[in-house]
């Protein structure tokens, strides 16, 4: 055994999640076996986003830095502002904050370093995006042939309850389908999808679906209401303030294989829920108070009215019922694993009896395979995701499971360094 038996950083209270601006605490630890000559004992903060075109490769092409400051364990004092990222893991680059710890040692020896890892949690308040606690409604309208000489449409028309969440929170999904064809449809897809770009020589989008589930599809000449919900999992937030190479973004597809239709929400998602106190009921189908009465035109266009003519009339709107859904997946062991990290939200999104620190989430969520009805195993999923031409899918899902120890408390000397803002 060496003079250095041990040579470690450890953080007060066993603690790895922090805010900016709030003070780390720590303390270096050393044991020698025997004298060792040195001339200083230096504490490093530091953090930086790297990026690679490839994935899992440490050989980082790009790498941006948000702070990299050095003190010595002799003196006091804080380091000087600077940024300071949500930590971040992914396949192709991360956003990652430590201390280091070196002995320096005379020339010609060996200098010693040891690290410790922490996680940046830079809260993303929904509250602060406009317009969050709207619906969000799109809508579409695909027109086809089928039998060679007949045509028709389908108009598609999705709507969620909020524009952004949180883990944990239910998202309310609504979709109205009017099927103005004689053929059947294939079955309704709703898909919780998420990309994250790399800026690396040149963008890397990594594109997975989060959670799906399937309805039934509609009858020839009917229109069709599917409601379903959609339980958010432990996601990274939508934003990274402050880094520039890696962007996080969360879309809503509903699509249709049969006839071709596909309608995409942005969502966010957030670590503070949307405050239920300042929102209004979520619209039915009626028009909302205080709506302007729609204009009825006294006659249809002579195109309309030939073919509505020759068109069956729409029966009542019917209720479609899920046909599949994607295995429920419970909340990750990550938020318990990591020391003083928060308990998740309640589902319904609404306020915890007791104030809780949002919940951190630094690694991009595996994709959820589709599970059938009953006692079956898994089976793929029966619809084509139609996304921008800029999207490419990535086909290995990269889950990062995180665990880190909790650190020891012998005797020690301490250390305080004040977290860039």
């Amino acid at each position: 055994m060496g003079r250095v038996q041990l040579f470690e950083v450890c953080l007060s209270h066993g603690r790895v999640v922090y805010s900016p601006g709030e003070p780390l605490a720590g303390a270096v630890r050393v044991r020698l076996g025997a004298p060792l000559p040195f001339r200083a004992i230096r504490v490093t903060c530091m953090g930086s986003c790297r990026v690679s075109n490839k994935a899992n490769d440490a050989a980082w092409v790009v790498e941006e830095g948000y702070f990299n400051s050095a003190l010595s364990l002799a003196d006091k004092g804080s380091l000087p502002a600077a940024t300071a990222p949500t930590s971040f893991e992914g396949p192709f680059g991360k956003i990652v904050h430590q201390v280091r710890a070196t002995i320096d040692t005379p020339r010609f020896s060996k200098d010693h370093q040891c690290s410790r890892v922490f996680y940046i949690l830079s809260p993303l308040n929904l509250n602060s995006i406009p317009d969050i606690e709207q619906p969000n409604v799109a809508s579409t309208t695909k027109k086809f042939s089928y039998k060679l000489v007949k045509t028709g449409s389908v108009v598609l028309t999705a709507s969620t309850d909020l524009r952004g969440y949180v883990v944990g929170q239910v998202l309310r999904l609504q979709a109205d389908i009017e099927n103005q064809s004689g053929k059947d449809t294939s079955p309704v897809v709703a898909s919780l999808l998420q990309k994250v770009s790399y800026k690396a020589k040149r963008w890397v989008h990594d594109v997975r679906t989060i959670a799906e589930v399937e309805g039934a599809g509609v009858k020839a000449w009917s229109r069709a209401q599917w409601q379903e919900q959609i339980l958010v999992p432990a996601l990274p937030q939508s934003a990274l303030p402050g880094c520039s190479l890696i962007h996080v973004d969360y879309y809503l597809q509903v699509s249709l294989k049969v006839p071709e239709a596909t309608v995409t929400l942005p969502v966010f998602i957030g670590n503070i829920a949307v405050n239920h106190a300042l929102m209004s009921p979520w619209p039915g189908p009626g028009l909302p108070p205080g709506a302007p009465v729609p204009v009825v035109p006294s006659a249809p266009p002579q195109e309309e009215a030939e073919a509505a003519a020759s068109s069956p009339r729409f029966a009542d709107i019917v209720s479609l019922s899920t046909e599949s859904h994607s295995h429920e997946q419970p909340l990750p062991a990550a938020f318990g694993s990591v020391p003083g990290a928060p308990e998740p939200r309640p589902q319904d999104g609404s306020p915890a009896p007791h104030a809780l620190p949002p919940p951190l989430c630094i690694s991009t969520g595996a994709t959820v395979p589709y599970f059938a009805e009953g006692s079956g195993g898994p089976v793929p999923t029966t619809s084509t995701l139609i996304l921008p031409p800029e999207y490419s899918s990535w086909g290995y899902p990269y889950d990062l499971v995180l665990s880190p120890q909790r650190p020891r408390h012998p005797m020690s000397r301490a250390v305080v360094v004040q977290i860039p803002a």
